[in-house]
């Protein structure tokens, strides 16, 4: 098989080495990444300026671009072949609920997907770096692609607890949670004076009981979410049409 691999924390993370090396069992590896982190990048495209594509030392390719960048531009230009799968992470932390309408991991998977490929996003949730534990997880996913591989376009969102191997449960199949809002952003001063503000942390978990994505992981289960992109909000096109034609 022939894999691209990408991630939103740079082509020198250690999640991304991790990955590559998982998937280098089973085939052809091509590392295209962000120059540096672009973690929160969403699925934004670089369009006021041209990108380049560099090599570093470690043989990964590095775009001085978004996640989304990565892929669009391998995939429809610098490779000279399509992948078989794409896989991006592994993320340094959780993409779990609404996190993932911001994440840079899953918007170079949905990228992909997007483009006709079956992709991957793969996440550590935690900061303990169990690394081992999301590459165990590849792992699984690619026994049981290798028995049945996918015959149309796939986007997993995969959460692994940041746990040793040996704690892991079950693989679960998961819907999104949902989070409350997210808690106001943080003022403060520069050095000229001037009032500046940080994005504040995420609100909590609101919608996270069984089935969610967030208590699979709660109970150290490898969470793995089925996206879409449709955004039509179907259910409302009927009030919508009377409220216009009011």
């Amino acid at each position: 098989m022939k894999f691209l691999v990408s991630n939103d924390d740079g082509y020198f993370s250690p999640g991304i080495a991790a990955l590559a090396s998982t998937l280098a069992k089973y085939g052809e590896v091509v590392v295209v990444a962000p120059e540096r982190d672009r973690s929160g990048a969403s699925n934004s495209l670089t369009l006021d300026r041209p990108l380049s594509v560099k090599r570093a030392a470690s043989g990964y390719f590095y775009v001085n671009g978004t996640p989304t960048d990565c892929v669009h531009v391998a995939v429809t230009g610098f490779l000279d072949f399509k992948p078989d799968m794409v896989f991006s992470g592994i993320n340094h932390g959780p993409n779990m609920g609404d996190d993932t309408l911001y994440s840079g991991t899953v918007a170079a998977a949905t990228e992909a997907f997007l483009l006709g490929i079956p992709a991957v996003a793969v996440s550590l949730a935690g900061k303990y770096h169990h690394f081992a534990s999301a590459c165990h997880a590849v792992d699984l996913l690619m026994a049981n692609t290798l028995k049945t591989p996918f015959t149309q376009p796939v986007l997993l969102n995969v959460n692994v607890p940041d746990v040793p191997v040996a704690q892991l449960q079950e693989i679960e199949v998961t819907r999104l949670g949902r989070r409350h809002h997210a808690e106001p952003v943080i003022a403060g001063k520069n050095p000229r004076g001037d009032t500046v503000y940080w994005v504040g942390p995420v609100g909590p978990e609101q919608d996270a009981g069984a089935g969610t994505d967030f208590h699979a992981i709660r109970h150290n289960r490898i969470s793995v979410t089925p996206l879409m992109i449709d955004l039509t909000a179907s259910e409302q096109m009927g009030s919508i049409r009377t409220w216009l034609n009011q």
